[in-house]
């Protein structure tokens, strides 16, 4: 049940449309290509395991893990200007 301006599946698609936008971002910085032998941030080798593990990774898990959390801090935001979003 909408109100005001909003149609009624308006509230189901921007949840629809926030998630679509999660999942793209997420697949963009999935790693493609050749996995790299040493890592290109700071030059340690990196496992075959791990290589095998993930095609196409460029990182060592040290360098990983703290883009990863630097990652996390992204929290991302509601373009779409729903009331809901200005209550944050």
């Amino acid at each position: 049940m909408a109100s005001g301006w909003a149609g009624d599946g308006a509230v189901q698609e921007q949840i629809d449309s926030t998630i679509e936008d999660a999942v793209q971002r997420a697949r963009s910085q999935l790693p493609k290509g050749e996995s790299l032998t040493h890592c290109e941030e700071c030059d340690t080798p990196i496992p075959q395991a791990r290589r095998e593990a993930i095609p196409g990774v460029r990182l060592c898990v040290k360098c990983q893990t703290e883009h990863d959390r630097e990652n996390a801090a992204y929290a991302g935001y509601n373009r779409r200007g729903s009331k809901d979003s200005q209550l944050r």
